[in-house]
């Protein structure tokens, strides 16, 4: 499931660190909660698809390696971020 430009746009304004982040780990994440969140409703509708599954999983690893980093190095910062997204942590 692709994400629109405007969406993702709009998620990188709202997490950015500073001014023309687009690639800092808090972005990244916000990224893909909400690449995830589409993926999983598809895939209540299409329970058979496979592929979507396999790149589900794959998406939830790297988030949460993504989370794991931050947990480490900014732990104040891991904590407003996943209580920001609403993620059970």
């Amino acid at each position: 499931m692709t994400i629109a430009a405007e969406a993702k746009t709009q998620l990188i304004q709202d997490y950015q660190r500073k001014e023309g982040d687009s690639g800092s780990p808090e972005v990244q994440i916000a990224i893909l909660t909400h690449r995830i969140r589409g993926l999983t409703d598809h895939l209540q509708t299409h329970k058979h698809d496979y592929a979507s599954q396999r790149g589900l999983v794959l998406m939830v690893g790297k988030r949460n390696r993504l989370l794991r980093y931050i947990a480490r190095t900014r732990h104040d910062d891991y904590q407003a971020l996943i209580k920001r997204l609403g993620l059970r942590k």
